[in-house]
């Protein structure tokens, strides 16, 4: 039960990474956790063990780290991710 517990929260992270730079994350639900991981890290490197723990991850670090982890993906791949309107 706990894994499916952070994958939700690392989704959730990564969703919400996505909506506050307005672009999409590739990969959909599986790019979203996978940003949520790679920002929980990241965020918890620069930031340290700031804020509420959820399902394992930091709240405040994990979502810094996963938009700067979103925007330097979106500058090297040049995507864009924008959405459809």
């Amino acid at each position: 039960m706990d894994l499916i517990w952070i994958l939700i929260v690392g989704g959730l992270i990564g969703w919400f990474s996505g909506n506050v730079i307005g672009k999409d994350v590739p990969g959909g639900i599986v790019g979203n956790i996978v940003v949520g991981f790679i920002g929980s890290w990241l965020g918890t490197e620069l930031l340290g063990t700031r804020g509420p723990l959820v399902g394992g991850f930091y709240i405040i670090p994990a979502i810094v780290g996963s938009i700067l982890a979103l925007l330097i993906l979106f500058a090297i791949t040049r995507t864009g991710g924008y959405r459809k309107r």
